[in-house]
């Protein structure tokens, strides 16, 4: 049974949450700023190159679904310690490899432990969190911002042919720190997955729930959305005749409104009246919508602009994980809520920019794959509508035949349970 935590134990978690969630992006997205290099060291081909971008989302989708049964086992501190540790080992030894294909495999180990953290860490605040939920929540989601943001700009620093492999391995030592931090609190939680209860037996696989099942498609469709304008939005800026360095601007800019994003969406939701909360994530599908409308029709006049508005569409990424605790009440619904809906959603998000490219091949221009992806927005309103609805995913698993029942007031928001 997990106990009150001491304030020391509090300050803890902070600090374990914190240097967590930090390191979520940074080994990822430090490779793409040196990709270039990377296929000029070992010679590799576009077949091997787009291997390493693919990795990533499809090790998200695989070893998430592995994250919750081995949650189970080791309990949700031991998960995610021993991924940390799998992880730090890649990220130690792989920019120092002779051969791509062992650089490909050591990529795998590192995004393997990020996998892992990515489905756990919010059951993990839930479990632990007590009053401190939200707050946990907020340093989760922002600081995972700071990390994707400050990730590509080790580049930046290290120069020269070897420049790459420093510029990847830097990472290395906030990996070394979190797993520092994360063996002690394995340590001191050691099997804290949550005890079976009267109920939980009896339950329903998590895709029985309606709730479970939006919130796993909102989160998928906001995904797809964000590695779409990451991969994309600067080339469609610049061939709609906006410089490039504008262009750069404009995806630092949603950089910049995601982190902003991460701090004030878990607190939005938690103090949100549950009947006006489904409106949140329409409004952001508006702004999205009003982004890529201006990109279409409007692209130099006000670039700024369209990429500030696809910004504040993007905080449907922290109102989507902050609804996975919002909408649960049981720390295991928690997890198998995450370990459903994350790696469903990084692999509809895997095949976003796959699909934007093979659309750019045959239509060879923008403003059809604008139209498609503005018409996209219109479904991810209606989706992020229904998940944010006053449904608790726990009472829908319970009684099924009473999904469509609202929640009760007191296991609504994010600082319930």
């Amino acid at each position: 049974m997990v106990t009150a935590p001491s304030r020391g134990t509090q300050i803890f978690a902070f600090i374990a949450v914190l240097v967590a969630a930090f390191n979520l992006r940074t080994a990822i997205v430090s490779v793409g700023a040196v990709l270039d290099d990377i296929i000029v060291a070992f010679g590799a081909t576009e077949t091997q190159a787009g291997i390493i971008t693919a990795i990533p989302g499809l090790t998200f989708a695989i070893f998430g679904v592995a994250a919750v049964p081995l949650a189970r086992w080791m309990g949700l501190s031991g998960a995610m310690a021993t991924g940390m540790v799998i992880g730090l080992i890649g990220l130690a030894v792989r920019p120092w490899v002779g051969d791509i294909w062992s650089f490909i495999f050591l990529t795998g180990l590192v995004v393997i432990g990020i996998a892992i953290a990515n489905v756990l860490l919010p059951a993990w605040v839930k479990t632990h969190g007590g009053k401190n939920t939200v707050a946990l929540m907020t340093v989760y989601t922002s600081v995972l911002g700071v990390g994707s943001t400050v990730g590509p700009l080790s580049a930046l620093v290290f120069g020269g042919e070897d420049g790459w492999r420093w510029a990847i391995f830097i990472w290395a030592f906030a990996g070394l720190a979190q797993v520092l931090i994360w063996l002690p609190m394995w340590a001191v939680k050691r099997h804290d997955f949550p005890a079976e209860t009267a109920t939980t037996g009896t339950r329903g696989r998590i895709w029985t729930s309606p709730t479970a099942v939006f919130i796993m498609l909102f989160f998928g469709l906001q995904s797809m959305n964000a590695y779409i304008q990451m991969g994309w939005l600067p080339k469609i800026l610049i061939d709609s005749g906006v410089s490039s360095g504008n262009a750069t601007l404009g995806l630092a800019i949603l950089g910049v409104l995601g982190i902003v994003g991460g701090f004030i969406m878990p607190v939005t939701i938690a103090r949100t009246r549950d009947h006006h909360l489904a409106r949140i994530p329409v409004f952001l599908a508006v702004c999205m919508l009003t982004g890529y409308l201006g990109i279409w029709f409007l692209p130099t006049q006000a670039w700024w602009l369209w990429c500030f508005f696809l910004g504040v569409g993007a905080l449907c990424f922290p109102m989507a994980i902050a609804l996975i605790p919002a909408r649960t009440r049981d720390p295991r619904v928690t997890a198998s809520l995450s370990g459903f809906a994350q790696p469903v959603g990084y692999l509809l998000a895997a095949l976003g920019p796959l699909v934007v490219g093979a659309l750019f091949g045959v239509f060879g221009s923008w403003p059809p794959i604008l139209a498609i992806l503005a018409a996209g927005t219109v479904v991810l309103g209606a989706v992020g509508y229904r998940a944010a609805r006053n449904r608790i995913v726990d009472d829908e698993l319970d009684a099924p035949t009473a999904a469509g029942r609202d929640a009760s007031p007191s296991g609504s928001t994010v600082s319930g349970g």
